[in-house]
């Protein structure tokens, strides 16, 4: 039955006092503001060289925040002398001739199905303006630390592959999880977010402890009291809401509105989405080969969410304690670096890496499943009196597999001591071309901002050729 107050309105009640006075926003529905997605305007993507061209279907992102060094990881140099090898050895892995560091024995056994970058640059040693540049593909205007995202800065890879490349299975496109990348003092980072596209096309950031079973994430559970029918009736009541405001000024709002609620109506109605969530489905000896602490956890969630269909999934490395405590999971190692990373840092990412991988392979989802790790820049070459490494972006690594990337290759090298490329260096606009082309997006290609303005989708950068093919 239709309400009939819908039939006496005036034009002075605006849709916020209908909420108000209806009770609408009492549904569980908070993510519909996150959902909105105006109109997005895109060249068509056309195949280019290279049989991996949107070999991936979806994408994980393990960003490893605080940036980890590259000699306890992927680039040793056990040649070099103690204040820049420090105590650690080299290992041989799967691959003859390749060693990573002894910090990493479950990655090294893999490194056939990994593809690693060892001269990865940015030439900017500041958290936040270095990881923009990762996370984005486009250099920011200033080298400075502490910059605060503004309106205008270059969307982040995770929001232009979420507009341009919608998930066809799932309401959820791209994710971040378990929370933002900051600074001390909770100073955000830029990069993470949509810029000049708006926020509407901000990645769904979902904060949440995956160690806490259930999960609880606000937006997502629809409350007991509200069974299916009840639902269905409070949709209803919204289209005909809809349908009184649109008939009157301001529809194009009111239409962006009203394809919010229908994202949310529709996860709510999502059961595979919903059912991602529920890490308590997985056996517990799996739950605790991809550990269980807040990284790990989340990489399984993330597992979870691409298997259900999340094209992109982030997971940052969550910031718990301070710094410089030698019981901190932040990769920020100013002090007790050698400590630090054989104690918490690496034994965690190693196993849990290993573990993705390993799953999405038995799952034959590795295939089409694009995996990246990697920092907003690395580690110094030389020890510092406090036994730490310090900010470090003109040299630094990391690894990729999965979703058309090759194994068993090392891509560039750097010098004896880690501390510039010796070869082959690589930027932020090659890595985003590499990870657009091999999502299906030609990296060449432009878009139109909400101006009307053609965009290309890098910032100069050319796929990396040992990864794509010529």
């Amino acid at each position: 039955m239709k309400n009939p107050g819908l039939l006496c309105c005036g034009p002075q009640n605006t849709r916020r006092e209908w909420l108000r006075v209806g009770g609408l926003g009492a549904f569980g529905l908070s993510l519909s503001s996150l959902l909105t997605r105006p109109a997005w305007s895109a060249e068509p993507s056309r195949p280019v060289a290279g049989s991996c061209f949107g070999q991936a279907r979806s994408c994980i992102l393990l960003f490893l925040a605080g940036g980890p060094p590259q000699h306890e990881t992927f680039d040793p140099k056990p040649d070099a002398p103690p204040e820049v090898r420090d105590i650690f050895r080299s290992i041989p892995t799967s691959v003859p001739g390749t060693h990573f560091c002894e910090t990493l024995p479950y990655t090294a056994r893999m490194a056939h199905q990994l593809s690693v970058i060892r001269s990865m640059t940015t030439e900017i040693d500041a958290h936040s303006t270095s990881g923009a540049f990762m996370l984005t593909g486009y250099e920011p205007t200033t080298k400075a630390e502490n910059v605060p995202p503004g309106p205008q800065d270059w969307p982040s890879l995770a929001s232009v592959i979420g507009a341009l490349k919608p998930s066809t299975r799932s309401p959820m496109s791209a994710v971040v999880l378990p929370e933002r990348l900051a600074n001390d003092g909770n100073i955000l980072w830029p990069g993470q977010d949509a810029g000049f596209m708006g926020a509407t096309w901000n990645p769904l950031m979902m904060r949440c402890d995956p160690t806490q079973l259930p999960m609880q994430i606000e937006g997502l559970s629809r409350q007991p009291s509200v069974p299916d029918l009840r639902l269905q009736g409070r949709r209803d009541l919204l289209q005909q809401l809809d349908a009184y405001f649109q008939a009157g000024p301001g529809s194009n709002p009111v239409a962006a509105w009203d394809h919010s609620q229908q994202k949310a109506f529709d996860l709510l109605h999502a059961d595979a989405s919903r059912k991602a969530f529920e890490l308590e489905r997985e056996s517990p000896a799996l739950r605790a080969a991809y550990g269980e602490h807040k990284f790990g956890q989340s990489t399984l969630l993330a597992r979870r969410l691409v298997e259900a269909g999340t094209r992109l999934v982030q997971v940052n490395w969550p910031r718990e304690g301070k710094a410089e405590v030698a019981g901190s999971p932040l990769w920020d190692t100013h002090a007790n670096n050698a400590s630090r990373v054989r104690d918490v840092l690496c034994p965690q990412f190693d196993r849990t890496f290993a573990t993705l991988v390993e799953d999405l392979a038995n799952r034959g989802l590795l295939d089409e499943t694009l995996v990246i790790a990697m920092g907003e820049f690395g580690r110094s070459p030389k020890i510092n009196a406090g036994g730490g490494r310090d900010h470090w972006g003109s040299c630094f690594s990391l690894v990729m597999a999965g979703g058309g990337v090759p194994g068993g290759q090392i891509i560039g090298s750097s010098d004896r001591i880690g501390g510039l490329p010796a070869s082959r260096p690589i930027r932020p606009p090659d890595l985003a071309a590499t990870v657009f082309h091999l999502l299906g997006l030609s990296p060449s290609a432009e878009f139109l901002d909400p101006l009307g303005r053609p965009r290309t989708l890098t910032d100069g950068g050319t796929p990396i050729r040992e990864i794509v093919g010529a």
